[in-house]
């Protein structure tokens, strides 16, 4: 045999080997999916879960019996736009401009919105290829420059505002109905400038609010199935519980909690389609799912506003009740079940879903939020030691550890008679102790108020004054 032939025959035999490795290989695994349910004035005493002996929600509990039950998840603020604005970027609203304590959020004739040099969850996802969809509330500015599209997200199929922002202009002589009354009442044609959007276009106007939650759920339903093969990140934003209230022929009179029970329900028969669809598409493995919501439940519409359980306060307030949300994380094959009892946030969600990714913070900028992803997996104890409560443009309260200092208070928080009361000395609570705020236990700890005070001024040092995009008009 000549030497030409022996070296192609050698050449021949490693490819083959070559090949046979390849082929042996583990493929590299895709990074996963991220869903986040985002519901609207929902109570920390809404769930079964977390309390309610009233609304019977079977999906979300089942959801935490096999994920994680976060007790102390907090939000950004208070109130819907600055909230939303936290949750998206990592940061705290004052940072973006997202805040005022003028108008505390958008509206219909708003001419701001999410500036384009902020880095939402799904632009900072796209270094990894993810698809990404929005369905249901935004409401962080309903001007084309302002919507999801524009902010990273491939598509969007959803109100832009909350869906009480449409009332219809009453003829003249009629007396408009209180505000109060109209919710209660849910009148469709009362609402009827509500528009739902497609993309950047209004495609219903005014929009069928009764269906509303079944079909943000089947729009969501169809983007899982249709996205399986490829890493998604799924926001989906119900505009319910926040009023006027509106659930499905089929949620009407199924629940001790009234009307109110009967659209959380809805939401719970949501919640276990998206984890029925994640699962029936072999997803469940390597899909994260978040449960929570943007604020506590609006306290003013009695039994058509929701429960803060233990918490005092709600929507529109620095009490627990108003920013510590009922929060559920899952996913079978990254999250490690039980209860946590560490302290987090939705600020936490873009950096931790940047680390499970594999993929880089949004560079040069302050971010809030903290990287969670060992404490999903259940190999470490949460960073998170300190919550800043803001109302508007102000630092309220600040949280670190069990103790917890007001420096205002408001009550009630999102309605009328509102009272607001400057603490000097400020109020002191010990959270681990009392957790529905009740006892000031300021005079026995000195040093802890100087400590907490500490704190909110090197935060305030940290804050770079930005023009308030809500108050542009």
């Amino acid at each position: 045999m000549n030497t030409n032939c022996v070296t192609k025959c050698a050449a021949l035999l490693l490819l083959l080997l070559h090949v046979e490795a390849w082929a042996d290989a583990p493929e590299p695994q895709r990074p996963p999916n991220f869903v986040v349910i985002f519901c609207d004035d929902l109570g920390y005493g809404d769930l079964g879960s977390f309390g309610s002996k009233t609304i019977r929600t079977p999906h979300l509990d089942r959801m935490a019996q096999q994920g994680q039950r976060w007790s102390q998840f907090y939000v950004g603020a208070s109130v819907c736009t600055p909230s939303r604005a936290a949750l998206m970027t990592g940061r705290l609203p004052i940072r973006s401009g997202m805040c005022s304590s003028r108008r505390r959020v958008l509206f219909p004739n708003s001419k701001g919105g999410l500036p384009q040099a902020e880095v939402t969850i799904a632009e900072a996802l796209k270094q990894k290829n993810y698809v990404t969809a929005c369905v249901g509330k935004w409401h962080l500015g309903h001007l084309p420059e302002y919507l999801p599209i524009a902010h990273g997200f491939d598509s969007y199929y959803g109100i832009p505002y909350s869906n009480d922002m449409g009332l219809t202009p009453q003829p003249k002589g009629k007396k408009r109905l209180a505000y109060y009354a109209a919710n209660r009442a849910v009148d469709l044609d009362y609402w009827g400038r509500v528009p739902l959007m497609e993309g950047a276009r209004i495609i219903e106007r005014p929009v069928d609010q009764t269906s509303l939650t079944r079909r943000y759920t089947e729009r969501a339903v169809q983007f899982i199935q249709d996205n399986r093969q490829r890493p998604f990140f799924l926001y989906l934003a119900h505009n319910m519980p926040h009023v006027p209230l509106f659930r499905s022929e089929k949620f009407r009179n199924v629940s001790a909690g009234g009307v109110y029970g009967g659209v959380i329900q809805e939401i719970d028969w949501s919640v276990g389609q998206l984890l029925d669809t994640i699962r029936t598409a072999g997803l469940e493995k390597n899909t994260v799912v978040v449960f929570t919501s943007d604020n506590g439940p609006w306290l003013w519409f009695r039994d058509h506003g929701g429960s803060s359980g233990p918490l005092r306060g709600g929507k529109g307030g620095t009490f627990e009740g108003g920013m510590r949300e009922p929060t559920v994380i899952w996913g079978p094959g990254i999250v490690q079940p039980g209860e946590v009892a560490g302290l987090g946030a939705t600020m936490d969600l873009l950096p931790t879903f940047c680390a499970l990714a594999g993929v880089d913070l949004p560079a040069g900028r302050v971010l809030d939020g903290y990287d969670l992803s060992h404490v999903l997996k259940g190999k470490g104890n949460s960073p998170r030691q300190t919550v800043f409560y803001y109302l508007g443009t102000e630092v309220w309260a600040v949280r670190h550890g069990n103790y917890k200092m007001h420096l205002k208070t408001v009550e009630p928080a999102y309605g009328e008679g509102k009272t607001v009361t400057a603490h000097d000395p400020p109020l002191l609570f010990d959270l681990a102790a009392d957790l529905g705020e009740r006892n000031n236990v300021a005079a026995a700890h000195a040093e802890v108020l100087e400590q907490l005070a500490a704190l909110v001024m090197q935060h305030r040092a940290s804050i770079k004054s930005v023009p308030s995009q809500l108050e542009i008009r």
